[in-house]
């Protein structure tokens, strides 16, 4: 064989192969959905309290354990192939309460620090309506109940939201829109990456009502993506020949399915 000839082949095998190992090494193919399904975490007490809970934690209310569960039972029907938190402990009591309502008894529970909710730096601990005053006045609002007002209507972008608590933290502590987006998104993309190797179908992840915001935030054009997500809501997230759609946001059809379930047992 010609020297030239041999050469082309040899760029051809060296440029073609790594592909070609990508997608044998892939168990789901292009055209195959992804689904993840994630919950916002059941309500724990320092939500009771109203206090601002980012990083800090605390562990679920009775009322918190009770929607887990009808959200374990409104989900029983799902077959789900992997389960994601972050290391946030009301993340994993919720994923806990989750799948004892499901009967899943035998599952590995992967952390990612990815999915942890927003941190809100000096704002931690402290009420929300004095971190919301603070946010309030970088937007130019009157007060805390002019920020929660729009935050309820979905009049107020997460982004700016988030950007103006960063800028109000006396500490300069508290993360940034950007860098919440950057970190949830590359979890995101670690458990996408995951279930095409692996052949996952439907995943479950549990996260925190802000940081799951953000990570849609530029997935969808639906405006309900600047609402608050109540506890155990869910955010649906589909993946599909290389594109995200985000088809369900904030709903609580699994919960109130769940609830009817039981109460007819």
């Amino acid at each position: 064989m010609k020297k030239w000839l041999l050469g082309v082949l040899m760029v051809v095998t060296a440029t073609a192969s790594p592909a070609l190992m990508a997608q044998s090494n892939d168990k789901n193919s292009q055209d195959e959905a992804i689904n993840i399904y994630f919950a916002r975490h059941g309500k724990t007490l320092l939500n009771t309290l109203d206090r601002v809970q980012g990083w800090a934690d605390s562990p679920l209310t009775p009322e918190g354990k009770e929607v887990a569960r009808y959200l374990g039972e409104g989900l029983k029907e799902i077959k789900f192939d992997r389960f994601y938190s972050s290391d946030a402990g009301r993340q994993r009591e919720t994923m806990a309460v989750i799948l004892q309502q499901a009967g899943v008894t035998n599952y590995h529970l992967t952390e990612l620090e990815g999915l942890r909710e927003a941190f809100f730096g000096s704002f931690e601990g402290g009420y929300n309506k004095d971190m919301a005053n603070a946010g309030a006045h970088e937007l130019g609002m009157a007060d805390a109940k002019a920020l929660f007002s729009a935050m309820k209507s979905g009049t107020l972008p997460v982004k700016d939201n988030q950007n103006a608590l960063a800028k109000a933290d006396p500490q300069h502590l508290a993360e940034n829109y950007e860098q919440v987006k950057t970190r949830t998104q590359a979890a995101l993309n670690t458990i996408v990456e995951t279930a095409k190797k692996e052949g996952d179908k439907n995943i479950l992840a549990i996260s925190s009502g802000t940081s799951m915001q953000i990570m849609i935030s530029d997935l969808t054009d639906n405006p309900a993506k600047n609402l608050p997500l109540a506890n155990a809501a869910v955010v649906k997230i589909t993946y599909k020949d290389g594109k995200y759609s985000v088809p369900e946001i904030g709903t609580m059809k699994y919960v109130e399915a769940g609830k009817k379930a039981l109460s007819n047992k």
